[in-house]
């Protein structure tokens, strides 16, 4: 016979639909950035791609994963010490608080980005509070074997807010840039006071004493090691990118270091805020290790398809280099029905037969998907780069739902705000560096051919000598992030018409060519087609890797619903360990599903 649920029979589906709520409130700001960026920048006044001020650009872009990625494992250890109800219900209120205060600035200039790097900040502390503890509460909500479909269409919520925020981005940021904030409070305002009335915290809490050596070293290795990353891609003394950077190399070095000191200190103390003894878990352990190496492989291909799709496909179809980002989220709309397609059937069915067939699959369709795509053209037939994306997120879906709901599974009931906060900052944290790592894979490429491709054009169109050569001694970074804000790259590298005309005294066919919808993407294609293919090619790698890491889960794993000391748990999962089978204290296996 089913317990009776003491929070009443519907109240899975509210924890459901208030963490879905959340989930796409978190997603359609941060998409919608994506596509706002150009109209943002223009409403304080400040051009992003002037000299020293790209790291405005890349921290109002990154800053909030960035911020997630550190806090989610704090955030999630104190959910579960003192709530994770009452965690998520500030996350979701201080969420909405910052996207207020970033809709209301009147500052312009370097004053303005600044106030919209901090605000976004701290709106990423809201955002980590909601990550570290959805998970959570819908493992408390949800019986084991509806997790996964439960997990799924919260992803679906997830990539669904992510396409909303293109579309959103491009329909209101043209008619006022403070609106791309400020749509996001509505929801907050809702969902802030549902959640207070309507969300119960009965879940296991573990009581005891907050450890702040733990935070400090986890916190201060993480944002050195990510900061790094980010001022890695850009451009440093004269070089395309900024890794040889001493500042750059002191902070990635410094933080492994940091965090190196922070695994010594975490097996030392008495309450961990990382519990490392869940890494005894197979489940756990290869399931957090699946999602690290697959969010590396993913986490750059959105940047990379739209830059490919803003800087050279659309504009060869005949659009203008203004509108592209819009047209580049509509083109993309496979990408989400893949997913939609799939994320919750995947989760419904892994609550049947397990995580691992649908995991494992899913990534080696993904890893199938990056290399096919090599094949294409960069001047493609648009019905074979739908199917191929369409492809991935096939992949992607049947991997996310069942992959989650075997980590959370697994974990004890009192450590599943921790163990959420973990895997998401795996997610998190290898997203950025996977940003970092295809950037620098293009950029490299784009180095070595692009100044004698690009001096070699100029000069054949008219424009002097030695303004090619300056104009092709300048980072290729740049022109990378004029295609991705929307911006004609020549344009912002040679000025427009009346200074070609007026200045370097080219004829008007000239220099309608050369800021014409054709020019540019055909000068690049070839240079960012090997570029494209290697960053490809890691992705493809990783994911494979990634494969083999989801394969080796084991079968089903459920653990115990009771929560186990913390002496007894230590010595259950070391006799475990010491039998082979990798199972964590009070863990189940599911019988019928061993064997999958």
């Amino acid at each position: 016979m089913t317990p009776v649920d003491p929070r009443g029979k519907n109240y899975k589906w509210i924890a459901l639909s208030n963490t879905t709520l959340g989930v796409l409130m978190v997603m359609i700001n941060q998409s919608i950035l994506l596509i706002s960026l150009p109209d943002i920048f223009r409403g304080i006044r400040l051009n992003p791609l002037s000299p020293g001020n790209t790291s405005y650009f890349l921290w109002v872009l990154m800053g909030f994963m960035l911020v997630t990625a550190v806090l989610v494992v704090s955030l999630g250890r104190v959910g579960d010490m003192y709530g994770r109800v009452r965690m998520y219900n500030l996350g979701f209120a201080v969420f909405t608080l910052f996207s207020v205060l970033l809709s209301v600035t009147f500052l312009r200039g370097h004053a303005g980005a600044i106030w919209i790097i901090v605000m976004r900040l701290f709106q990423g502390v809201g955002g980590a509070m909601l990550f570290a503890n959805s998970s959570a509460i819908l493992t408390d909500a949800f019986p084991p074997d509806e997790r996964g479909k439960a997990l799924g269409i919260n992803g679906v919520a997830a990539v669904g807010g992510s396409f909303l925020g293109l579309i959103l981005g491009g329909l209101l940021a043209p008619v006022e840039w403070r609106l791309v904030f400020l749509v996001s409070v509505p929801f907050g305002l809702f969902g802030t006071v549902w959640a207070y009335l309507k969300l119960r915290d009965n879940g296991i809490r573990a009581r005891s004493r907050v450890d702040w050596a733990g935070n400090v070293t986890f916190a201060a290795g993480l944002v050195s090691l990510l900061t790094g990353i980010v001022y890695g891609i850009e451009p440093y003394g004269g070089r395309s990118m900024g890794w040889t950077d001493p500042g750059v190399l002191a902070a990635i070095f410094g933080g492994v270091a940091t965090l190196g000191v922070f695994v010594w200190l975490e097996l030392r103390v008495a309450n961990p805020m990382f519990r490392l003894r869940l890494f005894s878990i197979r489940a756990f352990a290869t399931g957090n290790l699946a999602a690290l190496l697959g969010a590396m492989g993913r986490g750059g291909l959105q940047f990379m398809l739209i830059i490919w799709l803003q800087g050279i496909w659309l504009p060869q179809h005949g659009y203008s280099f203004a509108s592209t980002p819009l047209w580049a989220g509509i083109y993309m709309i496979p990408l989400t029905v893949g997913f939609l397609a799939t994320g919750p059937l995947s989760g419904i069915l892994s609550d049947r037969y397990g995580a691992r067939p649908f995991a494992t699959a899913g990534l080696l369709i993904a890893a199938a998907s990056f290399l096919l795509l090599e094949a294409l053209p960069m001047n493609f037939e648009y019905v074979w780069f739908a199917l191929l994306i369409f492809l991935f997120a096939v992949g992607s879906g049947m991997f996310f739902s069942p992959n989650q709901s075997g980590v959370m599974n697994s974990l004890p009931p009192d450590q599943r705000g921790a163990g959420s906060g973990m895997l998401a900052t795996f997610q998190n944290s290898a997203s950025v560096l996977s940003i970092g790592v295809f950037f620098t894979i293009i950029t490299i490429g784009l180095a070595a051919e692009l100044p004698s491709t690009l001096f070699h054009g100029l000069v054949a169109q008219g424009v002097p000598a030695a303004a090619a050569r300056k104009v092709a001694a300048l980072p290729p970074i740049g022109s990378l992030f004029a295609a991705f804000l929307g911006f004609n790259p020549v344009a912002e590298l040679l000025g427009g018409k009346a200074t070609l005309v007026g200045v370097y005294h080219l004829s008007p066919a000239h220099a309608r060519y050369l800021l014409g919808r054709s020019f540019f993407p055909r000068l690049i294609s070839p240079a960012f087609a090997r570029g494209l293919h290697l960053a490809f090619d890691f992705a493809a790698g990783v994911s494979g890797v990634a494969a083999v890491a989801s394969l080796l889960r084991g079968g089903r794993y459920v653990h115990a619903d009771e929560p186990v000391p913390e002496a007894a748990g230590e010595g259950l999962a070391g006799a475990a360990a010491a039998a082979g089978t990798g199972l964590g204290a009070g863990e189940l296996v599911d019988e019928m599903a061993a064997d999958e």
